[in-house]
């Protein structure tokens, strides 16, 4: 995923800094490499315009997803987090900042009152209008600057984040949040997530950063769409500056995963409770961040992810994280496949079962 107010200058700048250099992405995350290369544009809202001129355009770059198999596997994942971090509610009204092409939307959509996407790039948002074509439960708005501007005050019972605030400015996470705070009814939730650079993985994943910026040429700008890290203290600092509390925080990944709620004055003890129990369906499993390092050593190397796919072996053939893996890498590996040879097989059988 992807988001970040227009750029307000005229240099040009490749799509994204956050993907020089690696071409593998997490799945149902972030690309770490882009593949459009020397694309240029003066903005951000031109950027992912760019990048999204058709639906298969759109998947690849929120995620990497090289087909729309692979595009409902990662966004069932995700959704199956959301459905227990946010309590969902057949009637709920939620809302997603940094929509895309509604790879989570599409899942999420059938479950509840209302989905309303938001995103900067209306290119985005028409793959999004032709992924959910069949739900009439939705709406989609393009965004212009960092405010939740097409929603209204305490209208939302519900709203979520997922891979998106990795690529904004603190300053702007911080804008989004506060805006979080006005458009949430009292006793809303809100759900994101943020690279957690107190993780040992997370760490490593900001030293590739920092190395891609030690090879700019002097005086170049960062790029736009980097990468940026959080501590899980200052992911919890900049919820209750937005107004709102922190009642899930979730640390053990590369990620920091965060719930949080727009007071109303009353007890959240049960809710916290309940979200304490659901917390193994909602964090980052030891699987995720182990594939997720063997990607990152592959990458590193420029050899195809072997130790991804010994300890992928070992899982049932139906676990929907090992499915969601074996795709991802099936796609990477296919358009590799000038280096790398033909995927293997077990990969497409993994998928499939």
């Amino acid at each position: 995923m992807r988001y970040r107010k227009p750029r307000e200058t005229g240099s040009a700048l490749p799509l994204s800094g956050a993907c020089r250099g690696m071409i593998i992405t997490p799945p149902g995350h972030v690309l770490l490499r882009d593949p459009v290369n020397n694309m240029q544009s003066i903005d951000y809202k031109s950027c992912w315009n760019a990048r999204a001129t058709s639906t298969a355009q759109a998947l690849m770059a929120v995620d990497g997803s090289r087909d729309e198999r692979t595009a409902q596997l990662t966004g069932a994942y995700s959704a199956s987090q959301l459905r227990a971090a946010l309590q969902l509610q057949a009637g709920d009204r939620v809302f997603e900042l940094g929509c895309g092409a509604a790879r989570i939307g599409r899942e999420l959509a059938p479950e509840v009152g209302l989905w309303h996407g938001l995103d900067i790039a209306e290119n985005m948002l028409a793959a999004a209008r032709d992924r959910l074509r069949d739900q009439a439960n939705t709406a989609l708005d393009a965004l212009t600057r960092s405010r939740l501007d097409p929603l209204a005050d305490a209208s939302m019972d519900k709203g979520y984040c997922i891979a998106v605030f990795i690529h904004m400015d603190k300053e702007d996470m911080v804008l989004y949040l506060r805006d979080v705070a006005r458009v949430l009814r009292p006793g809303g939730l809100f759900y994101f997530d943020a690279w957690n650079l107190a993780h040992p993985v997370g760490w490593r994943r900001f030293d590739f950063e920092v190395n891609q910026a030690a090879q700019q040429p002097p005086g170049q700008r960062k790029d736009v769409a980097r990468n940026q890290f959080c501590t899980p203290q200052e992911v919890e600092l900049y919820v209750r500056a937005a107004g709102l509390e922190p009642v899930l925080t979730l640390t053990d990944s590369p990620w920091v995963q965060a719930v949080a709620r727009k007071p109303d004055g009353s007890s959240d003890a049960a809710l916290r409770a309940a979200l304490g129990a659901a917390a193994a369906q909602i964090q980052y499993p030891a699987l995720w961040t182990s594939l997720f390092d063997c990607i990152l050593d592959a990458e590193f190397r420029g050899e195809p992810p072997h130790s991804a796919l010994a300890a992928l072996r070992h899982c049932a053939l139906d676990d929907p994280l090992a499915r969601m893996f074996r795709a991802w890498i099936h796609g990477a590996w296919t358009q590799r496949a000038a280096d790398w040879g033909a995927p293997p097989d077990e990969l497409e059988q993994g998928v499939n079962a």
